[in-house]
């Protein structure tokens, strides 16, 4: 392998830092773990996976320079990862909560949610967002050995990062299906899923008066 060790292990320790700290994408899926339980929220874990493999490898690809280049570019997809981002805190907000009865619940009495949307809803939270697309570009690089070949490395950083950013989901996803089903009043989990809508809500605001780094 074309990466030291001691830049990999540094790689790694920054992403669990970056990884640890809420975003949009993880709001989302502790909110979905809370109004619809478990197997929603790891459709919504395997989405925010697919997201992160596409737009990290987009990154290291060159998608990343030209989001930086092109101001007009970087504007659409900031403004259409924005309204994304309200448009899901508005339905998170308007959700039904359903309470998950520990004695009948099982794989197979379960009702059926539809997964796809959830899977869609994370995905797009991730690939609509050119700074965290920019971000990557300008944080691999800093791992990158010059003395190696670079298109091994980026590989193994974006699968890395992709695979620690599943595992920081998951986490988040089964503590909050775990609370779920301790914490079994409709007004608390009413109060928690439209806390995490608003904050959706503002990021997408937020991310729509952000300006791109000269």
């Amino acid at each position: 392998m074309d990466i030291s060790l001691h830049l990999y292990l540094a790689f790694v320790a920054a992403s669990l830092v970056i990884l640890v700290i809420p975003g949009p994408t993880i709001v989302l899926v502790i909110g979905q773990a809370l109004a619809q339980g478990r197997r929603v929220a790891f459709a919504s874990v395997a989405g925010v996976a697919l997201g992160d493999l596409i737009a990290t490898g987009l990154s290291m690809a060159g998608a990343g320079a030209i989001l930086a280049a092109s101001a007009t570019l970087f504007q659409m997809l900031k403004f259409a990862g924005a309204a994304y981002l309200v448009w899901l805190g508005i339905k998170m907000w308007r959700s039904p909560i359903t309470l998950p009865d520990i004695t009948t619940e099982t794989a197979e009495t379960a009702p059926a949610a539809p997964l796809l949307p959830v899977f869609r809803d994370s995905f797009f939270v991730i690939v609509l967002n050119p700074k965290g697309i920019l971000f990557f570009v300008a944080f691999v690089p800093q791992f990158i050995d010059p003395a190696g070949a670079y298109a091994s490395q980026a590989i193994v950083y974006v699968l890395t990062f992709t695979v620690l950013g599943i595992l920081n989901a998951t986490a988040f996803a089964l503590a909050a299906s775990s609370a779920r089903r301790l914490v079994r009043r409709p007004s608390v989990l009413k109060a928690v899923t439209r806390t995490g809508g608003s904050l959706l809500i503002m990021a997408g605001a937020a991310a729509a008066l952000t300006r791109r780094a000269a």
